[in-house]
């Protein structure tokens, strides 16, 4: 069973993802700022990340740099998450290490393609 952080800080779109992803198998783990969710996947070595990127305390920009920087999580695969898809975001979320993107409201059938290929990786 594939482990996945999940650092969402909206209630409803974690509640909602997080069931959905568990319905499938996943094993999900939620943090709800930035920095938790660092501190989580260095503690926790998920398998994969999904990043918000407009969050609290340290935003997902921010926290996916702190990731990739860490030789105890640059190899664990994120996807970054946001329902600002403005033009050049996803350029600024790969250059900031994720290694994929996709839009909220989320796309379950999309985002599990995502992640699949990410997890076979």
């Amino acid at each position: 069973m594939s482990r996945l952080l999940l650092v969402e800080d909206n209630e409803m779109n974690r509640d909602m993802l997080s069931r959905r992803l568990k319905k499938r198998g996943f094993e999900v783990q939620m943090a709800f700022d930035g920095k938790q969710g660092v501190d989580m996947a260095r503690s926790e070595q998920p398998d994969l990340i999904l990043l918000d990127m407009s969050l609290p305390v340290m935003d997902g920009w921010e926290a996916a740099r702190h990731l990739k920087d860490d030789t105890s999580t640059k190899a664990i695969p994120i996807i970054a998450l946001t329902a600002h898809a403005m033009a050049g975001d996803m350029e600024k979320a790969l250059e900031a290490g994720c290694d994929d993107y996709d839009t909220k409201p989320v796309d379950l059938a999309r985002l599990l393609e995502k992640i699949g290929k990410l997890l076979e990786g």
